[in-house]
């Protein structure tokens, strides 16, 4: 996904414009557009789905409490004259009148007509054939009216207008793929539960059984540091402070004389960034005696970075990240047999991998500890030397006089006596956090803009399709957001702005 929204971006830079078309791409390929639209990862919700029933609980009640709580917000209730009202009754009654005078009226007037017609024909009794018949004219017309309906409905059908009545109904192979989601989910939950209790029992079992050995190992390994590094530079050495590793930097499977060298050099360099002003200057002297056979090496030069130009792409964030995981996938699954595994449940030894190093970081700070304390004490007793910390320790304080100013700065806040559950009840009374509707983006239904190349060809700037627009929505707005990492490490998309025409919907359709 990161990788993703970095091409995006660099589109974006190269052609000056946020929509892209691929038409032609996709004739070339004997694609359709739904093969290059971004789909969006269903774990976003899934991973989340407790914290946001959560949330929607909570607002709900807020809102339940401060009284704000309707399904749908009511139309503003205009304010009328008494006269206004009377007048408006008033019309609304004699309407009703009017009705009710109307209907008894063609009443009257049906009766007066049966009479009139019973005064011409005469009176006569009910003839058995006579209603039989018309009993039958009916049905004959119900049913050929229902066989008639059946025939168009199967004819439209043939013709492909609308679905089949089978078409409708959820299939059988559809129900047991829901089925399978939902018992999948469940399966998921159970062995997420149990991967998390694993990790917490694993750890504390390594910790038990292989901490005292781990941390025996480690205090021989470096009390072995200490005489070989004796041996060879005549003294004991420093140890090695936690910012630059402790004795991590010990185990690097370098030699006592190339760790006591980088040790040296480090403590070099500190002092070195001191005296670089004056050093500047001698060089920014030594420069111009030199510019006469510089110029010759700078000739050839001009030819490479002609040939290097052109554009470039920008340096990724998330390449050093998929290269990582692709080479774990080869040191541990590729070649990994999972046929003992069916259920694809934890697997306790890679478990103790990770856990025995977080172990052995654990232990390794707290003999870090022990080892400088005694490496204190041989170098009393052996080389009858001090440690010079007085003087570090002032320095270190000299330099805290500036920054109590800016501390007073950050310290300031405004919101020092409240809670997180009455700042968002005042946000949710004030009306800045509202109850969003559940939209998906699939339910906005829009077609491919299948000229746009075309016309950007004849120098016509083709209007966005909503297809586009969805697009664009996905990059910059659902990706970002629902993931951390991406969100972090991707081009930053501070705010979207939705326009369109007026009277275009853009409610409903952007």
């Amino acid at each position: 996904m990161g990788r993703i929204l970095e091409l995006k971006n660099e589109m974006v830079e190269l052609e000056y414009s946020e929509y892209h078309y691929f038409d032609d791409i996709l004739q070339d390929l004997k694609l359709s557009p739904d093969n290059i639209e971004i789909p969006i990862p269903r774990y976003f919700i899934k991973e989340k789905i407790k914290v946001l029933k959560e949330r929607e609980r909570i607002l709900a009640q807020i809102m339940l409490d401060a009284g704000m709580y309707e399904d749908e917000p009511k139309k503003p209730v205009k304010v009328m004259l008494l006269e206004e009202a009377v007048r408006v009754i008033q019309i609304a009654e004699r309407a009703r009148q009017g009705r009710l005078r109307a209907t008894f009226m063609k009443q009257i007037f049906l009766e007066e007509k049966r009479e009139r017609l019973a005064r011409l024909q005469g009176t006569k009794s009910p003839d058995v054939e006579t209603a039989a018949m018309c009993i039958q004219r009916i049905w004959r017309g119900h049913t050929q009216w229902k066989k008639t309906l059946k025939i168009r409905e199967e004819e439209m059908v043939f013709l492909g207008m609308i679905p089949p009545p089978h078409f409708q109904r959820p299939s059988a192979s559809l129900l047991r793929a829901q089925k399978v989601d939902t018992l999948r989910c469940e399966i998921q939950g159970k062995y997420e539960s149990d991967f998390q209790k694993a990790l917490v029992s694993i750890k504390e079992r390594v910790k038990e059984i292989e901490g005292p050995d781990i941390k025996e190992t480690l205090q021989d390994q470096i009390r072995q540091w200490f005489i070989e590094c004796r041996h060879i530079t005549g003294k004991f050495p420093d140890y090695p402070d936690e910012e630059q590793g402790g004795s991590a930097v010990l185990f690097s499977e370098k030699t006592p004389e190339e760790v006591a060298a980088e040790l040296a050099a480090k403590a070099e360099e500190e002092q070195k960034n001191k005296g670089k002003k004056g050093k500047k200057e001698k060089k920014g002297k030594g420069k111009t005696k030199k510019k006469g056979n510089e110029t010759e090496e700078k000739k050839p030069k001009k030819k490479d970075e002609a040939k290097e130009e052109g554009w470039k792409m920008s340096p990724s964030n998330f390449l050093p990240i998929m290269e990582e995981g692709n080479n774990k996938y080869k040191d541990v699954w590729k070649n990994r047999d999972e046929k003992w595994n069916f259920s694809q449940e934890y697997d306790p030894e890679l478990i103790k991998e990770e856990k025995r190093k977080e172990v052995e970081e654990e232990i390794r700070v707290q003999v870090d500890e022990l080892m400088r304390q005694e490496l204190k004490n041989l170098k009393l007793a052996v080389d009858r030397e001090t440690e010079k910390t007085a003087k570090k320790g002032k320095k270190k304080k000299k330099g805290k006089k500036g920054g109590r100013k800016k501390k007073s700065k950050k310290d300031k806040d405004l919101t020092s006596d409240r809670t997180i559950d009455s700042l968002y009840q005042e946000l949710v009374e004030e009306g800045l956090l509202i109850r969003s509707k559940k939209v998906k983006l699939s339910d906005y239904v829009g077609e491919y803009n299948y000229l746009g190349t075309i016309l950007r060809q004849v120098d016509v700037e083709p209007m966005p399709s909503l297809t586009d627009v969805k697009q664009l929505i996905a990059l910059y707005g659902i990706l970002p957001l629902g993931s951390q990492s991406v969100h972090e490490k991707a081009p930053l998309v501070k705010t979207l702005l939705l326009v369109g025409p007026e009277g275009a919907e853009n409610d409903g359709h952007f």
